[in-house]
């Protein structure tokens, strides 16, 4: 491992979708070979690109060493969830963290997050705090007094905090995957159903992971509001299905989605008239 071969290394298997990414993918791997905790493997899932990603992905292979870094090249395109799928389905470490190629990891990211879910192996599931940042800003070191909270099914369903690279869960062989073919809320779905099974949820306070662009509405799948709106929708009806949720729970989260994608909608519009 030539990525600072000298860090001990934590039993964490970092999994990264990657789709056109060619121009973010080194500030994403970056971050990972900075961290004070190196985690034991990163697999890098090029999803059928067809820009000159996978060659990217191989240079910073060899780069930052073969036995750190290793790469599954989808034949073609299936969304960040099967994604997701193919990494998870080949590591093997005890713990998997997910990371998305145009977003980024304050440096102490895995040693806090692993620390903490190896002092208390009770918790299946732990996420953290983001920072929302320009593409030019350079982000601190600092990291504020870290605590934790436990997360209730009833919050997780009100609202996903819990964006897939602020992530880390115990690898365990569980019957739940992110929903393969799915390309938006694949991570809500999952995290929900986690949680449905009965497997405890920590956030921590701290804000560890860096998003270069606004979570909805800007760029990206995220810009694609109503298809978003469409699979939180959809994700509740799965939940109704599986017997997480009742019909009358499912029927209000969905006027209550409703609702906050009519807000989207205006706060969006509103951001794009004062540019």
């Amino acid at each position: 491992m030539k990525a600072g071969s000298e860090r001990r290394a934590v039993p964490v298997s970092v999994v990264i979708p990657c789709y056109h990414c060619a121009g973010t993918i080194d500030r994403a791997l970056d971050s990972v070979a900075a961290q004070t905790r190196l985690p034991a493997e990163v697999i890098l899932v090029d999803d059928g690109s067809q820009d000159g990603t996978l060659e990217r992905l191989n240079t910073l292979a060899e780069k930052l060493g073969s036995g750190w870094i290793r790469i599954v090249a989808l034949p073609q395109n299936q969304g960040a969830a099967s994604a997701r799928n193919a990494g998870w389905d080949i590591a093997t470490q005890a713990y998997l963290a997910f990371l998305d190629s145009d977003d980024a990891w304050h440096p102490r990211k895995v040693e806090i997050q692993y620390e903490y879910m190896a002092a208390h192996p009770e918790v299946a599931l732990c996420g953290h705090g983001r920072r929302i940042l320009a593409s030019d800003d350079v982000p601190g070191d600092e990291v504020e007094e870290v605590s934790a909270l436990p997360i209730t099914k009833l919050s997780l369903l009100l609202s996903n905090n819990f964006f897939a690279p602020t992530v880390m869960m115990l690898k365990r062989e569980l019957a739940y995957r992110f929903l393969p073919g799915r390309r938006h809320v694949d991570d809500h779905l999952l995290w929900l159903q986690l949680v449905c099974a009965g497997l405890p949820f920590v956030r921590l306070s701290a804000r560890l992971a860096y998003m270069y662009k606004a979570p909805y509405g800007e760029s990206g799948l995220s810009s694609q509001l109503w298809k978003m709106e469409k699979a939180e929708l959809d994700n509740y009806w799965i939940l109704r299905r599986s017997g997480c949720i009742g019909v009358p729970t499912a029927i209000g989260l969905s006027i209550y989605s409703l609702t906050k994608y009519l807000r989207r909608v205006l706060l969006v519009s509103m951001r794009r008239l004062t540019r």
